[in-house]
């Protein structure tokens, strides 16, 4: 049975993130006040997600059957793809797009539900979807309710990187003529020799292929270092948007702060109002504490100058 905490958790990532902040302060301050500071820190981590992944927050937490059936979809797949069963894969292709957009369409009907105004980005919970389904860690994070992020994927499934080859020596496009030659000559019944090479022909065709060898281990090298500064630049990109995910979270928090200085402002405000008009009706009420002691002290003169003339 889910913690009170994880219940509060799942309210907050089902609910539009227009509001996450706010019930997340007011959370964390509630914690704070119960003197329970291991939530309260749990919940300070709590990120805000993006429209597209709440969508699919509200889909994983409301309908996870529906998940459940795209990860059984995955595995399928999957297990079509390693068997190279053409047939099959080809029918769960089909069913992938068709469950795919029944889950778009379920998510798209689940966040109108909750906030008729919102614009929902099908296209990012499509991808986030599609990629689920593609791997088996994003769909554990989908399974969780608690994405920030939309997901993309590039591919599908567990398919080989193909083998490039780079043609660089004529001579292999010439042995290619020359056995299609060999095969002319004997279904033709009919063998044609050819005239041996120079000797400065070889020597030109060794020399050449040794500048082809020269060439290829220079384009390796290139490639090697393209693929090395391109790995470098995916880090650098990796980490350029974690800091950006990071400084918009703390503008975010800085807002929750600043509105909740602004409530505390406001509500100090009307205190001083309250205490300055308090102020005043004890003022008021002095005045005439003191008016009436003025007026007891002369009766009391009056009095006892008449008790002195008996």
């Amino acid at each position: 049975m889910p913690s009170a905490t994880d219940e509060l958790i799942q309210r907050l990532y089902e609910s539009p993130p227009e509001g996450f902040v706010a019930a997340r302060t007011a959370a964390i301050e509630q914690a704070r006040q119960a003197g329970d500071k291991a939530t309260a820190k749990r919940l300070a981590a709590l990120k805000k997600p993006t429209v597209a992944a709440w969508v699919v927050n509200l889909l994983a937490l409301r309908r996870p059957d529906l998940i459940e059936e795209l990860v059984e979809l995955s595995t399928a797949l999957r297990d079509a793809q390693r068997g190279l069963d053409g047939s099959a894969l080809r029918e769960l292709t089909a069913q992938r797009r068709q469950v795919v957009s029944a889950l778009v369409a379920a998510a798209g009907k689940l966040a109108r539900g909750e906030d008729r105004s919102v614009k929902v980005p099908l296209g990012e919970v499509e991808a986030t979807l599609t990629a689920a389904l593609a791997e088996p860690e994003i769909a554990a994070q989908v399974r969780t309710g608690r994405l920030i992020r939309a997901a993309t994927y590039a591919g599908f499934g567990e398919v080989p990187r193909p083998r490039l080859r780079l043609v660089t020596d004529e001579a292999d496009v010439d042995s290619d003529d020359a056995e299609d030659h060999d095969e002319d000559a004997d279904e033709g019944g009919e063998v044609v020799e050819f005239p041996q090479q120079s000797a400065r022909e070889r020597a030109a065709e060794e020399r050449r292929k040794r500048e082809l060898e020269q060439r290829r281990r220079e384009l390796r090298r290139e490639l090697s270092n393209a693929q090395s500064a391109e790995k470098r630049a995916d880090t650098q990109l990796e980490k350029a948007e974690a800091a950006e995910r990071d400084a918009g979270h703390v503008v975010e928090d800085l807002d929750a702060e600043l509105a909740e200085l602004e409530r505390r402002r406001t509500e100090a405000q009307a205190d001083v109002a309250r205490r300055k008009q308090a102020r005043r009706l004890a003022e008021r009420e002095a005045a005439a504490a003191r008016r009436q002691v003025g007026d007891v002290q002369a009766a009391l003169e009056d009095l006892e100058s008449d008790l002195s003339d008996c």
